[in-house]
């Protein structure tokens, strides 16, 4: 129904924002990921899924979410087709784990990095897998697709470090083993500062 909503941020928190577009206000359900690119911005365009829900505990029928970033929106839909997972746990699923280690997992076939979200038992880890494995890497998301968007990050870091007077290769290994901790979605500043840590 709504492809993306662009608008001025008028309320924001962890698990939704309000964006006036055209003087109306929709609230937004959102991932913790989607919550830190925010930032301090006064517009914001938001990638949306649109649901219908008929839950007695839902005063509303109708819930929209929004993703900073495409590749966001399509592994949430990727996540709710699977039998059991509903939009809940999908969206605890993309706020405890970056997109590209939540997408790493299923496609190396990693459960237990699955099961650190709370909710996330071993059956359910296994049946993500197998439902989403073959159908992520048809459809062509990768954790290789969502780490070329951080690629700039990467070479500021890489370019820092060697002003810095390191060696470029070597500063690159490190920036590596930083990304297979904290995921490619991660500050500048901060790439260095735990690169500095293994250098």
């Amino acid at each position: 129904m709504y492809s993306y909503i662009k608008g001025e941020l008028v309320e924001k928190n962890p698990a939704y924002v309000v964006l006036d577009c055209n003087g109306i206000g929709y609230i937004i359900n959102i991932s913790l990921n989607t919550f830190t690119k925010l930032k301090d911005k006064k517009h914001f365009k938001l990638y949306t899924h649109f649901s219908i829900k008929n839950e007695a505990t839902t005063p509303v029928g109708f819930v929209l979410y929004g993703f900073a970033e495409e590749a966001e929106r399509q592994l949430f839909r990727q996540l709710i087709s699977v039998s059991g997972v509903g939009s809940a746990t999908a969206l605890l699923m993309l706020s405890s784990l970056p997109t590209e280690k939540l997408l790493d997992a299923i496609i190396n076939n990693n459960p237990a990095v699955l099961q650190s979200v709370k909710g996330i038992g071993a059956k359910s880890a296994q049946r993500i897998i197998i439902d989403l494995k073959d159908k992520l890497e048809k459809d062509g998301i990768s954790a290789e697709f969502i780490g070329e968007i951080h690629n700039t990050n990467k070479d500021e870091a890489l370019s820092g470090l060697t002003v810095l007077g390191f060696n470029k290769a070597i500063a690159e290994k490190a920036l590596n083993k930083v990304f297979n901790k904290l995921g490619t979605d991660v500050p500048v500043e901060t790439l260095i500062k735990e690169a500095l840590k293994i250098l």
